[in-house]
């Protein structure tokens, strides 16, 4: 039994640490057909779509920084906006305040103008008014007058140039009996 097993396996000579010469040139051959296939066919590939994923990256990575350089531009445009806007909003404001100052003043005049000419005309009324009982008072008092005399007198005072006379010589003598009172009075 022994001898099959080593008509099956012959016995090895040399070392089994190397190859026989005809393995090594067909493993040559082999690594030469495959390195080839490998050089021609599968490297440039890999190549092309290394290149193709590096320009993705990069082409991403200048998208994004324009994308940033955008948004910025964007961000800058819309605070100077918003900036003008405060300041358009903040001189309307101050036109408005000044416009609204103006017509205060303005119908604060055209009130004292009114107020003016109200009062004036109630002075020229009320001077009017006096006037007019001043002028209806004399008549009554020279009439008053007139008959008071005439009975103190005991004659008529018919006419008319001695009536006016007698009023006019009562009236004066009030005045200065008036003008004497009011004198004492303003000195007390």
């Amino acid at each position: 039994m022994y001898h099959h097993l080593a008509v099956v396996n012959p016995p090895l000579t040399g070392n089994p640490l190397v190859p026989s010469w005809t393995e090594v040139i067909w493993g040559g051959v082999a690594f030469l057909i495959v390195f080839v296939a490998l050089w021609r066919v599968l490297l440039p590939r890999i190549t092309k779509t290394l290149q193709d994923r590096t320009d993705a990256i990069e082409g991403g990575i200048e998208r994004a920084t324009a994308a940033q350089k955008e948004a910025d531009r964007l961000v800058d445009d819309y605070k100077a906006q918003l900036a003008e806007a405060r300041h358009d909003a903040a001189r309307q404001r101050e036109q408005a305040i000044e416009e609204g100052a103006r017509i205060i003043a303005e119908k604060r005049h055209e009130a004292e103008e009114e107020a003016r000419r109200i009062i004036a005309a109630a002075h020229s009324q009320i001077d009017a008014d006096r006037q007019q009982a001043f002028a209806s008072l004399r008549a009554e008092v020279g009439t008053l007058a007139v008959q008071l005399a005439g009975k103190i007198v005991g004659e008529s005072l018919e006419d008319e140039a001695r009536q006016s006379r007698v009023v006019d010589r009562f009236l004066a003598d009030l005045d200065a009996s008036q003008s004497t009172a009011s004198g004492a009075r303003s000195s007390s």
